[in-house]
């Protein structure tokens, strides 16, 4: 415990970058979480999940196109409680419309929210997934998020309204057959996702 009136040293990127490869960092608020990484379920419900909307979204394959879909992307945005800070956040996956980014960026993160997220939640990342980052995705703008969760097979939905804040959909389950906001062009078997 701290000397009255002392404050906790916010971690700081170079923490972030301090962290072994085989863990997962994000910063938050001058928080550094380090997770370990995905499990078997996890894992396959990230990985099945990207290849079920990026052939149609971001190949054009039996879909419209137009879109970035991104495996576990760095993302960067400004701190409110810290000028010159980041918040750095890990969603498992990521869409970007392509008529707001063109090109994928030169660096090593992505300085511009993404237009959907999507996290797959495990015991050890369920409280930073929903009070940590939903709230910091939702401050950059983020209009749609998914919450994916393996183990109880099921799909939340969230849409971005003003405030900013997010407005809870309806939450898909077991085998169900989905058209979901901003996918809706295809339609998703659940079942896909969950290892049998």
């Amino acid at each position: 415990m701290g000397q009255p009136g002392s404050k906790t040293r916010r971690a700081t990127y170079a923490d972030l970058e301090a962290v072994p490869p085989d863990k997962v960092a994000e910063l938050i608020g001058g928080v550094l979480h380090v997770m370990p990484r995905p499990a078997p379920r996890h894992a396959n419900a990230s990985s099945v999940l990207g290849i079920e909307i990026g052939g149609p979204f971001q190949r054009g394959r039996g879909g419209p196109g137009g879109w970035w879909i991104l495996d576990e992307p760095e993302l960067h945005f400004p701190d409110p409680a810290a000028p010159g800070e980041v918040d750095v956040v890990v969603p498992d996956i990521a869409g970007w419309r392509r008529e707001r980014m063109p090109e994928l960026p030169e660096t090593a993160y992505f300085p511009l929210a993404p237009d959907w997220i999507c996290e797959v939640l495990s015991p050890a990342t369920e409280r930073v997934d929903r009070e940590e980052k939903m709230p910091v995705y939702a401050r950059e703008g983020v209009r749609h998020a998914w919450l994916v969760d393996p183990v109880k097979r099921t799909l939340e939905t969230f849409s971005l309204i003003p405030g900013p804040a997010w407005e809870r959909g309806p939450v898909h389950r077991d085998a169900a057959r989905v058209r979901l906001v901003p996918f809706e062009a295809i339609e998703l078997d659940l079942s896909v996702l969950w290892a049998t």
